[in-house]
């Protein structure tokens, strides 16, 4: 009994004593110090390096999503940046041509108001739908038909100088006989009467020849007296009702005696360029009441 009783003191001595020094460490822990104890700083330093390794490859990967992220916003932009070019690439070549369409039109205006000024005649400006380069029948067909006012033997020229004149209308387009079609034996052939810009009162002949081999025309019937010389103008006289007055055809190259040496004839480069068509112009004479 003696040995119980001392063996069950002992114990509780020793709770007393732990009990003791579990609230003397608790004191001396939660108390004013200076400085860590040396087994605090080893926990503490033991803690710290285990966080840092942990740490470092989680945020390696949480920074490895990070830049997946960005990327495909990248992506994402880069991708409307190539939509953007390419709406540009496809947009930029109509803009440049309707700026020079423009243009184009601000000069031909001016053609225009300075032909109304000099023959108070009216333009209405054409677009070449086709053109049939056959020998025998050299046209060309504009977008403006019967619906537009657009007659038979409407006279038709470019901002260069006079092309053709209307043969054939239907409602929508017209067909435009050009100059270059024109031949003295074909009965159908209609000849223009013309003068020389400045001297109206002094010169006087007829083009009704076009000379495929040289590219050039040719002006018959020109009185020996004419003061025609190499460089002058041709224009149209308006004589015989089809071709309006003071329209360019073109400028002489040289000039020589005719058949039989009674009239002189001339060789005339065409104003117009038969080549690379643009804008033509329809004009409209003033009708005479009868």
């Amino acid at each position: 009994m003696d040995l119980f009783k001392l063996l069950g003191n002992k114990r509780l001595f020793i709770l007393l004593i732990g009990l003791i020094l579990f609230i003397s460490v608790m004191g001396f822990t939660l108390g004013s110090r200076v400085g860590l104890t040396w087994p605090e700083k080893f926990v503490k330093d033991t803690v710290g390096f285990i966080q840092y390794v942990f740490y470092k490859p989680a945020r390696s990967v949480a920074g490895f999503f990070e830049d997946v992220s960005d990327l495909r916003s990248l992506e994402l932009e880069n991708e409307e940046l190539k939509i953007s070019l390419a709406h540009y690439a496809r947009e930029k070549p109509k803009y440049n041509a309707m700026e020079k369409q423009n243009e184009q039109l601000k000069n031909d205006l001016k053609f225009t108001e300075d032909q109304k000024n000099l023959n108070n005649y009216d333009y209405r400006i054409a677009q070449v739908v086709s053109v049939n380069n056959d020998a025998s029948n050299r046209t060309l067909v504009i977008n403006l038909g019967s619906r537009n006012g657009i007659k038979e033997n409407m006279s038709v020229t470019s901002t260069e100088g006079l092309v053709g004149i209307i043969s054939r209308v239907s409602n929508f387009t017209s067909t435009v006989k050009l100059l270059t079609s024109m031949d003295s034996s074909d009965p159908k052939s209609k000849g223009i009467s013309a003068k020389v810009e400045g001297k109206e009162n002094e010169t006087f002949g007829i083009v009704d020849n076009y000379d495929e081999k040289t590219g050039t025309l040719l002006m018959t019937r020109i009185p020996l007296d004419s003061p025609l010389k190499k460089d002058d103008i041709i224009v149209t006289g308006g004589d015989g009702g089809i071709y309006p007055k003071y329209q360019i055809i073109g400028k002489v190259l040289s000039r020589q005696k005719g058949d039989f040496g009674m009239t002189y004839t001339a060789t005339i480069k065409p104003a117009a360029n038969f080549v690379d068509w643009k804008e033509l112009f329809v004009v409209f004479t003033p009708e005479v009441k009868e």
